[in-house]
């Protein structure tokens, strides 16, 4: 995986994505390559991933399950009734097939960025955060603190954007994909005790 690589896929990618998406990825790779920076990541390794991680994003809902059935790919229910998810596990297949990745840390970074996992590598969690707090974002909860906490604990950072998130969601704002239930029960009993699982992370 040549540093050469990165310009001739950031062509591609301004292809594959449309504009507003485009500049959503470029924020996701100089905000992987500092928190790689800040924590001693592969930044190369960020950059690709940041890079990479909404490759399928554009392409339509009905096309992904087609894609991911076409593959082999494993479709959930929550999946299935919200294609969207599909990006991150199609993503990380194209990143493998079509764009020549076979770094597993990378692919395991596209794979995870959406639901997050638990147990997740540094490099899963950079960009997992990454893509919740580049520059672009605006209406996530709580960016101030996130942005600021992110400098300062991978962990707590994912804890607190799942905690977030899965509030978010619970208020009927979209599917919830069991993994990222799995993910913040995980993070969450790093910090908190079992039995205080429903308590609000503060900064």
């Amino acid at each position: 995986m040549a540093s050469g690589n990165l310009p001739k896929l950031q062509r591609k990618m301004k292809k594959e994505l449309d504009a507003e998406r485009y500049q959503h990825t470029l924020g996701v790779m100089y905000t992987a390559a500092s928190l790689a920076m800040c924590y001693g990541e592969d930044v190369e390794k960020a950059e690709m991933a940041g890079l990479l991680h909404d490759c399928a994003k554009c392409i339509p809902n009905d096309r992904k399950i087609r894609m991911c059935r076409d593959y082999g790919l494993e479709i959930s229910k929550v999946e299935l009734n919200a294609p969207y998810l599909l990006h991150s596990k199609l993503g990380a297949h194209l990143a493998r097939v079509k764009y020549g990745i076979t770094d597993e840390d990378i692919l395991g970074a596209i794979m995870w960025h959406t639901t997050g996992r638990p147990n997740m590598t540094t490099l899963e969690k950079i960009i997992f955060i990454a893509d919740y707090i580049e520059p672009g974002r605006t209406k996530a909860q709580n960016l101030p603190e996130v942005r600021k906490l992110a400098f300062h604990d991978l962990n707590l950072t994912v804890c607190r954007i799942l905690e977030d998130t899965l509030h978010y969601l619970d208020s009927g704002k979209g599917e919830i994909d069991p993994m990222s239930r799995s993910a913040f029960r995980y993070y969450h009993n790093l910090f908190f005790e079992t039995e205080d699982k429903g308590s609000s992370l503060t900064v």
